[in-house]
């Protein structure tokens, strides 16, 4: 071999040498993974999933409104109840076989979406509103309607008959909710003025507004019907008969878990086929022996298991509706009660005019 040729074999050897270094000196001090990383990464290897901790826990976690009458409160006996609450209870029997595997975590508007967002909560069934802007920007999946609402306002009776005469007005709002906005659009909308007072529980602004420092109080006509009944004397306050946008509530999950979110969304469709079906809570038994292929489908007890597409027990729906109940059955116990009436709302089945819709089981 000739000098020059040593001489190139010599560069050529550094240039190498040089090279591996810089790939070692790359890897060295490539970022260390985030807590928290390998145990994901060992779940997702073992195709574990939400649906499949939540099973490994044995409880369902949950977060909802505690100062809601009818949808989430706070019984004499210190139980959480209501309507949202039940659909908490019909997932954790689905999924764990007891509705009362649940823990329950009070979460005000402001904290809602940022608890689901960490996994402090499963789901959210807390009177949240379906937005374009809510379904695609914050890392959720709205999952089913649950109840069809819209925003009104309460005024105390005899002092305001519409929107139009509360020009200059102080109204009470909550923070962190679409209610603030839709307040601000339909007052600029309707070439109005107004003075905002706003707080971040429902429970401040209502008795703020219980107590005079408002004119108004804005909110989801449901809720306002639901605080005017836990009023001493509830005909002192008005529901003003303008409806200002389109409120529809329901259960939320985080994004990109289909598996969970089918769950959540075909316990809600579950209760809703078998009101269509005329199964309940009270004589859900007296159909398992039932010969019509819907309701073995629904209920588990023929041939189709439907249970195992979700991942879930072959009698999920009917541990669902013995321990819960269906649709109606959750509607009367809680909402019935006070006032807010589901005859020739949004709210009755779709066999009744209404918008209560489940696709087909099968």
């Amino acid at each position: 071999m000739s000098k020059f040729s040593r001489n190139r074999w010599a560069v050529f050897a550094v240039g190498l040498l040089l090279v591996v270094l810089a790939l070692s000196a790359c890897q060295s001090a490539a970022p260390a993974p985030e807590a928290g990383g390998e145990e994901e990464a060992a779940a997702a290897e073992e195709g574990g999933s939400l649906l499949d901790e939540i099973k490994a826990r044995g409880v369902l976690r949950c977060g909802v409104n505690s100062s809601l009458p009818g949808f989430g409160y706070i019984d004499e006996d210190g139980n959480n109840v209501g309507f949202d609450v039940d659909f908490c209870r019909a997932i954790a029997a689905a999924v764990l076989g007891d509705a009362n595997a649940v823990e329950y975590t009070t979460l005000n508007a402001d904290q809602r979406f940022p608890a689901l967002q960490t996994g402090e909560v499963d789901v959210l069934i807390r009177n949240t509103t379906w937005t374009l802007t809510r379904d695609t920007d914050l890392g959720l999946d709205f999952t089913v309607t649950t109840f069809y609402d819209g925003q009104g306002y309460m005024v105390r009776a005899g002092e305001f008959n519409s929107v139009e005469e509360l020009d200059g007005a102080t109204i009470c709002v909550t923070s962190g909710t679409t209610t603030e906005a839709n307040l601000a659009d339909d007052f600029a909308a309707r070439g109005l003025t107004f003075t905002p007072n706003v707080f971040s529980e429902t429970a401040d602004t209502h008795q703020t507004f219980v107590e005079g420092a408002c004119d108004a109080e804005t909110s989801d006509k449901s809720q306002l019907a639901a605080l005017r009944s836990a009023e001493p004397n509830p005909e002192d306050y008005v529901i003003l008969p303008e409806t200002i946008s389109k409120e529809p509530l329901g259960p939320v999950v985080r994004a990109n878990d289909s598996d969970w979110r089918d769950v959540v969304m075909w316990t809600v469709f579950a209760m809703i086929e078998a009101e269509r079906l005329g199964v309940n809570q009270a004589n859900v038994d007296s159909f398992l022996d039932s010969d019509d292929i819907q309701i073995q489908r629904l209920l588990g007890t023929g041939e189709d298991d439907l249970g195992a597409l979700l991942g879930l027990p072959k009698d999920w729906a009917y541990q669902i509706i013995k321990q819960v109940g269906n649709y109606g059955d959750v509607y009367d116990r809680h909402l019935t009660p006070i006032g807010i009436e589901r005859a020739g709302s949004l709210n009755a089945h779709w066999t009744e005019g209404g918008l209560i819709y489940a696709p087909a089981f099968r």
